[in-house]
């Protein structure tokens, strides 16, 4: 497959939620903003097969939890913990003073976090959202999770955090819940973190009455080889992608045919052997593409469909990077693959996708900083200006902005 084709095939193939999936969510919403609690028991129960006294985990619980994970898992949480801080200190947003125009930076007031947990756990997503809130600044964070078991890493984890305000609740249901508040879980300002296709519906339908970090979609990797690239090491990478889900998209692209048969073929070869084979072939079958074109057609294809993610393992990397405009993250060079960006490299995992990085970006610290203009001017300058501000306020025959600008100069 060329580019070309690819292109026409890919985007006649993503579609959008159907009427009746937004009908249920909605639903949901609506329930959750009249009954608070009471929904989200009824939704727990009916979900996750859950009866809870209370959603609230105890502060004692989540110690316990970070008491019974091993010392190298606690280490190691606390190792990726102060590598992503570092990292985001380094990027976070100062405050900017010229004299008559300021503009300043302040922490958001109060924050929920969504973590996955209904078919396994994510300490890797408490760490990437909770920990660029809390370099931000972030006093107030609320952090919901379908994970019910007592003692548990996802727990831990945010006991290393410093995290107490902690939910069992998930779905659509806790999304509502964080954007309303009930009796239990509080209002927030902004949601963030991944979740499922029914919690990236509720964001959608809800931002606005809260703010959102962005609407994921199936995760994504888009791998681009040369013919020296390790080929093991590229199928293990296109399978680390496609074991999350059998919607994971994966893209193998080159200028060289033959490698392209290289690593197809091992794929196939290697594939029976991997534990959530089932997972991964169901998304190499309807979710994988190989394409072969010139470089020029392919960081064109790259930049047209945004991947989440992009790993570059090509002679020319430098050049290809520089050409990339769009993409949620990319990854440079065989030491680089993509599953250390999603545990341990820095920048946060949560990343745009579904061609949605053509206008967003990663989540980062400054996403939980709110800002502004801070304007004084000298009457020198208000007076260099004011006269272009009374033509066009004329124009737009705004009569009471002409005469607030002109009886400053009376």
């Amino acid at each position: 497959m060329n580019v070309a084709s690819f292109i026409s095939t890919f985007d006649a193939q993503r579609g959008s939620a159907g009427f009746d999936d937004y009908k249920d969510v909605m639903e949901i919403i609506e329930h959750v903003r009249s009954d608070g609690d009471r929904a989200l028991h009824d939704y727990t129960a009916q979900f996750d097969n859950q009866t809870l006294d209370t959603f609230k985990v105890d502060k004692a619980a989540l110690k316990d939890s970070y008491d019974a994970i091993s010392s190298e898992e606690r280490e190691a949480l606390e190792t990726i913990k102060r590598r992503i801080e570092h990292y985001q200190k380094s990027i976070k947003y100062t405050d900017m003073d010229h004299g008559e125009f300021r503009y300043v930076y302040h922490p958001l007031e109060k924050i929920g976090v969504y973590v996955p947990g209904g078919t396994a756990l994510y300490p890797s997503s408490v760490l990437m959202t909770v920990v660029p809130a809390l370099v931000a600044g972030v006093k107030e964070i609320h952090v919901v999770t379908p994970t019910f078991e007592e003692n548990n890493i996802t727990f831990a984890a945010l006991y290393i955090c410093g995290i107490e305000n902690v939910y069992k609740v998930g779905g659509a249901q806790a999304i509502a819940a964080l954007a309303y508040g009930t009796q239990t879980v509080p209002k927030v300002d902004k949601i963030v973190g991944p979740g499922n296709y029914y919690v990236a519906l509720a964001k959608r339908l809800l931002f606005g009455e809260v703010g959102i970090d962005m609407i994921a979609g199936p995760s994504e990797i888009l791998i681009y080889v040369d013919q020296d690239a390790h080929i093991d090491a590229i199928v293990y990478d296109l399978f680390a992608q496609a074991e999350h889900d059998a919607n994971a998209r994966t893209f193998l692209i080159s200028e060289d045919e033959s490698i392209i048969k290289k690593i197809e073929e091992r794929l196939e070869q290697m594939l029976a052997n991997q534990p959530r084979s089932s997972i991964i072939r169901a998304s190499i079958k309807d979710n994988h593409y190989a394409v072969v074109d010139s470089q020029e057609a392919l960081i064109s294809m790259i930049n047209h469909i945004a991947p989440e993610h992009v790993s570059i393992q090509h002679r020319d990397a430098d050049r290809i990077i520089r050409n990339i405009k769009y993409a949620g993250a990319v990854f440079n060079g065989y030491y680089s693959p993509e599953a250390i960006g999603d545990y341990a490299a820095g920048p946060s995992h949560v990343l745009p996708t579904d061609k949605t990085g053509r206008f967003s970006h990663g989540l980062n610290v400054n996403d939980f900083l709110t800002s502004h203009a801070v304007i004084s001017l000298e009457k020198t300058t208000y007076e260099d200006i004011v006269e272009p501000a009374k033509t066009i306020a004329r124009r737009e025959q705004l009569d009471a902005h002409y005469q607030s600008l002109n009886i400053r100069t009376e």
